[in-house]
């Protein structure tokens, strides 16, 4: 079988893409298998309009906003069906992903736009520019996104930490 040039360059986006992607989405959303289907979705549609997307200048980031497009048109579908349950974040760092449960706890707390912002920054490193260009608002807008959710974060971590360290220490005398 002849692979064309299409069929390579995605099956090398893909290999590369696939992890930094999924783990992405799973740290917006806090459900892996969720996520993992999310992502598989965007996979697919990435391929069937691969002409256009492997000219977006951040691929990731359109595999990513799609996988979480997919997301929110399954819950709004269901919204009436299923009651909104919480997402269990401990499942994540039991299947490897190398993603903190307190870290995502944090993050699941974060407004979506917040939660957003710091998966196109920080999980697929892209530029403000980039990330303004693919939540479609203003550079000025992601950046005060970014530093809330930065502060945000910082200050659930710091009290987090605080909690775990022992509340009645010892004294000796």
């Amino acid at each position: 079988m002849v692979v064309g040039h299409d069929e390579e360059s995605f099956a090398e986006f893909y290999e590369a893409s696939w992890r930094p992607c999924l783990r992405a989405v799973a740290a917006a959303t806090g459900n892996m298998a969720g996520a993992e289907d999310q992502v598989s979705e965007a996979f697919a549609r990435a391929w069937s309009a691969w002409a256009k997307v492997s000219r977006h200048p951040a691929p990731r980031a359109w595999v990513v906003r799609t996988a979480l497009n997919v997301g929110s048109s399954w819950w709004r579908r269901r919204s009436r069906e299923l009651p909104f349950a919480d997402r269990d974040v401990a499942a994540l760092e039991s299947q490897g992903t190398g993603l903190d449960v307190t870290v995502l706890t944090a993050l699941r707390r974060l407004p979506s736009r917040q939660r957003e912002v710091i998966v196109l920054r920080v999980f697929l490193d892209l530029d403000i520019r980039t990330t303004a260009e693919e939540l479609e608002i203003a550079p000025g807008t992601v950046r005060a996104h970014l530093s809330r959710a930065v502060a945000t974060l910082r200050d659930e971590l710091t009290q987090t930490d605080v909690r775990e360290e022992d509340p009645c220490p010892t004294t000796t005398r």
